[in-house]
């Protein structure tokens, strides 16, 4: 640990909360527009980019004017999520302050990455108090041209906060495209957490340097 200059962490399911809003937004939306998706289908895309993964079901579909489409799904998306957020409450998960100290103590710098856009990934800060003094970067999904597995959230990371060494960044996140970013990206650590959208075995199966059950366990890591 003493080389890495940078953390890179998912957000929901992996430092945030994950109670099932995602999917429920995912499903009830497409569901209004005569899109059925299965639970398998849905934890397929967990990690990519909320409005990719709409266009890949609307694509899947059949459906005419598949952009046109996409964005109206989207917009109900967002707003449907928000309404869940703001009903039910967001959560730190347990043990990411603590992890978030620790790499502070060692003169890690942090940065947080989502395929949320901008609107809702502001409203999950706000929600978890996370506005100032925890993150030296924010990067969401419509700030890179593409999403998860391309390596470009991590990357955005690295610009903003002037990293340029991938052998000094390490990536945490909950799904396998989060793990399969990681490897694209070339960083040095790349740390799955159970705590999220996919188990176990499905995250072993992909390139990673260490598995571990949630983001509490990251000070007790052995690297």
């Amino acid at each position: 640990m003493n080389d890495i200059a940078l953390a890179v962490f998912d957000m929901a399911g992996t430092t945030i909360e994950d109670s099932g809003q995602v999917p429920e937004a995912f499903t009830t939306v497409l569901g209004r527009h005569g899109i059925a998706v299965s639970d398998e289908a849905l934890r397929a895309v967990r990690g990519a980019s909320k409005r990719d993964a709409i266009r890949h079901f609307v694509a899947a579909g059949h459906q005419h004017d598949v952009d046109a489409l996409t964005d109206k799904i989207y917009i109900d998306f967002r707003d449907y999520l928000a309404s869940l957020f703001n009903s039910g409450g967001v959560k730190p998960m347990p043990g990411a302050a603590s992890a978030f100290e620790w790499l502070r103590k060692k003169g890690v710098k942090i940065a947080l990455n989502t395929g949320f856009d901008r609107p809702t990934t502001d409203l999950i800060i706000d929600a978890v108090g996370w506005r100032d003094g925890v993150a030296d970067a924010i990067i969401c999904g419509d700030d890179v041209a593409l999403g998860r597995p391309a390596p470009y959230l991590i990357f955005h990371s690295m610009e903003a906060t002037g990293v340029t060494n991938v052998n000094q960044v390490m990536c945490v996140g909950d799904t396998v495209l989060d793990l399969q970013a990681g490897r694209n990206a070339g960083v040095r650590y790349v740390i799955g957490v159970l705590s999220g959208a996919h188990r176990q075995a499905q995250l072993e199966k992909e390139p990673h340097t260490h598995l571990i059950e949630s983001v509490a366990a990251l000070p007790s890591t052995r690297f």
